[in-house]
């Protein structure tokens, strides 16, 4: 049997309902089950980011943490994320990143696709 390459850009995406954007205020963030993944969605300045939810340090709920501009500290242990990227910024270690996902607003309305 002959195996068909797909090309990561042609794996459609899940476009999940997050709710109205007006319910997410600026620096405010809430959390979601999509996909069978724990995302997380933020307003930084107007803009809507979503990342992984859970620190990949011991596993505690990122929404719990604070958000201050594009930065995210764990409630746990302090470690600290770049909203926008889903990049670690600090920890005393290396930590695997918790990843990002598309976010778009659409008549008002917040969808992440996962």
């Amino acid at each position: 049997m002959k195996l068909k390459y797909r090309h990561p850009k042609d794996v459609r995406m899940a476009k999940v309902l997050i709710g109205k954007a007006s319910e997410i205020g600026e620096g405010k963030m809430t959390h979601v089950t999509a996909g069978g993944k724990e995302i997380l969605v933020a307003n930084v300045e107007g803009s809507y980011y979503a990342t992984g939810n859970v620190c990949t340090h011991v596993g505690a709920e990122l929404h719990e943490g604070e958000l201050n501009g594009k930065e995210l500290t764990c409630p746990w242990h302090g470690s600290k994320w770049d909203i926008t990227t889903g990049s670690m910024t600090w920890f005393p270690q290396k930590l695997r990143d918790i990843g990002k996902y598309k976010v778009t607003v659409e008549n008002g309305t917040l969808y992440v696709e996962v």
